[in-house]
């Protein structure tokens, strides 16, 4: 007798099954990431507070940033920095260096949820080179301050990893003590709606554009 396939899929409080190896846009749902990342903890849990400084805070602050560095910047580059870090709903945040242990395993499964997330908001499956590079710069200076208000690094230290800091901390400051779990999900889940075609007043995504500027 033939063995039984190991499940490759993880159900979803709302209900959805989610393949990982054949994630699909239809079976992702907004209630489920903002539930799932405001339980995940940055620095594997290595944060100061009496809370964990969960990754959907730490999307929060990215996608502020992203405002900080870029006011022109439209809704889909925004919301493209809010989801960066999305597929860690279902895979959890692992630390750079695990995820250097890993390789590309990790990161294919990675890419494929991430596709799927940013087709399901009607974003281009990979954002385009320059709001990449963008997401980046946001994602390096959150960790920065992250690191060094947070997580126990000397300024010098941080800065050798993640940059020297762009932007004055008192314009992030409300981002840097861990909130609630119900404070960062309901935050993501506002913050998502507002930038996304799920705060249309038919609650449909429109067609969608490649074009993110």
């Amino acid at each position: 007798m033939a063995a039984t396939p190991p499940r490759a899929w993880q159900r979803m409080l709302s209900g959805r099954r989610l393949d990982l190896l054949d994630p699909s846009p239809l079976d992702i749902e907004l209630e489920d990431i903002a539930h799932g990342l405001a339980r995940v903890a940055r620095w594997n849990g290595q944060t100061m507070g009496d809370h964990i400084y969960s990754v959907a805070q730490h999307c929060l602050l990215v996608e502020h940033i992203v405002g900080l560095i870029a006011p022109q910047s439209i809704k889909p580059t925004r919301l493209a920095a809010l989801l960066h870090d999305a597929p860690e709903y279902v895979i959890g945040d692992m630390i750079s260096p695990f995820k250097a242990v890993i390789g590309d395993v990790y990161k294919s499964v990675e890419a494929r949820l991430m596709a799927a997330i940013n087709l399901h908001f009607v974003l281009p499956p990979k954002p385009a080179i320059a709001v990449a590079k963008l997401i980046k710069l946001a994602d390096q200076q959150a960790a920065f301050f992250e690191a060094t208000h947070l997580a126990g690094f000397a300024r010098e230290e941080a800065e050798r990893f993640f940059g020297a800091p762009e932007i004055d901390t008192r314009n992030i400051a409300a981002f840097l003590t861990p909130w609630p779990i119900a404070q960062a999900q309901a935050a993501f889940t506002e913050r998502a709606k507002a930038l996304s075609w799920l705060n249309t007043a038919v609650g449909k995504p429109p067609c969608s554009s490649n074009a993110i500027i």
